[in-house]
């Protein structure tokens, strides 16, 4: 019976009831049956008159019911700010899951945090019930947590935890600003090109025709051009698609792939730069806030591994966990790997040397985002009039090439 209980979905049940100081309230709670909701608010220190299903909001095109499922890492960010401010502020941690689980619209999210305050309500640790969804709370997230609750320090684990959370999101943010404008414009851009190509090269094509004279040669290769796009667009933009989707795949489902590609992305010029830049800065985060939370260097060297974001930095950190297990100090095995900068790593030095090994590794992290600021902002400068250049000459270009026998008739009619 309990196995059939535990495979049953859980859903909002609407309740009216009568709480702690003998007055009338009514709200929604999440639960697997009636029953099981009845016993949930009697905790809470209601007694429940009436409860019933919920009936479930009509959705259409993803408008509507609740909010999305999808939860996203901006969403786990959110969560973890509002639970350390709750428990920070004296808010029991049971208490504290549903005033943040009523103040959140994402269906899904509102139902990991109902299945985790259970868990918790039932006698689990909070580092326990999150690991039930490693999709969503990584390791790193989870030790920190757990440590806090061993050592007592829950509200500063949390308020640790929110910090990096928001540092990462922040940075993830800059990296896809700096990356978002060129893509976009490069498809602004093919999409322009074909369009001209394919719809409006043609009519000017037969308006040539007629005039019976030969065409200046970048005319004419416009206008080959354009037969070859009007034959074979449609290939064109299925083999785009098909690269795309392939491409995609490839990186969720092959981590060889995934791993070349991000290290053949470090030698792209600027970008490669910016990303080893980011990768030093989560390296240094990271690692400075599991170090200060008192976690072992080597088992924050492991979460560290996974939170840098790019393969060839992950397998560096895994090679210095190696290195500083077997007793080399972290400083020296840094420098072996040959991928972290002098500074970096003499401010590792230092902080070995002098016991603040947390406090040099944020500052290295201070400056590292900052450093990823002034490269998000030094590419958009830099793409901007190289986006307009391409445009024009493209754009132009074919504008121009096809005026040309326009402006050759009006000087022999001179």
């Amino acid at each position: 019976m309990a196995k059939q209980v535990k495979q049953q979905k859980s859903s909002t049940f609407a309740w009216e009831g009568i709480n702690r100081r003998g007055q009338a309230a009514k709200g929604e709670i999440i639960a697997i049956n009636s029953a099981y909701a009845k016993a949930q608010l009697r905790k809470q220190g209601i007694e429940p008159r009436k409860v019933k299903k919920a009936a479930e909001p009509i959705s259409i095109f993803g408008i509507g019911g609740g909010g999305s499922k999808k939860i996203k890492s901006s969403d786990i960010t959110f969560f973890t700010r509002q639970m350390a401010t709750m428990v920070k502020a004296g808010v029991p941690l049971v208490q504290a899951f549903d005033i943040v689980g009523d103040g959140i619209d994402n269906r899904g999210l509102k139902n990991t945090i109902a299945d985790v305050r259970d868990s918790v309500s039932s006698g689990n640790d909070f580092a326990t019930a999150l690991r039930k969804y490693p999709e969503h709370f990584d390791d790193l997230t989870c030790n920190l947590i757990e440590s806090g609750e061993q050592a007592g320090t829950l509200q500063t684990m949390l308020e640790k935890v929110a910090i990096y959370k928001e540092k990462t999101e922040a940075l993830k943010a800059k990296i896809k600003k700096a990356l978002m404008y060129p893509s976009i414009t490069m498809l602004v851009a093919i999409a322009v090109t074909l369009i001209l190509l394919v719809k409006v090269v043609p009519t000017f094509e037969e308006m040539f025709t007629s005039f019976g004279a030969e065409l200046p040669a970048p005319t004419q290769f416009v206008v080959d051009l354009s037969e070859s796009a009007q034959e074979y667009y449609l290939y064109i933009i299925g083999f785009l698609v098909i690269v795309g989707a392939g491409l995609y795949h490839a990186l969720k489902t092959s981590k060889d792939f995934k791993d070349k590609f991000e290290a053949f992305l470090l030698g792209v010029p600027v970008i490669g730069d910016l990303i080893k830049k980011a990768a030093i800065a989560r390296f240094s985060r990271v690692l400075s806030t599991t170090f200060a939370a008192g976690v072992p260097l080597v088992d924050a060297l492991e979460s560290v591994a996974g939170a840098v974001g790019n393969s060839v930095y992950r397998k560096a950190v895994l090679k210095i966990k190696d290195d500083v297990a077997s007793g080399q100090q972290m400083h020296q095995a840094m420098r072996d790997t040959k991928v972290f900068p002098n500074m970096v790593v003499q401010m590792a030095s230092i902080g070995e040397e002098s016991g603040a090994l947390d406090e040099m590794l944020s500052k290295s992290a201070d400056y590292y985002e900052d450093e990823v600021d002034n490269a998000v902002d030094n590419l958009t400068a830099m793409i901007e009039p190289a986006m307009m250049v391409f445009l024009g000459v493209v754009v132009g270009g074919l504008i121009v090439a096809m005026y040309l026998p326009i402006f050759q008739m009006g000087e022999a009619v001179r």
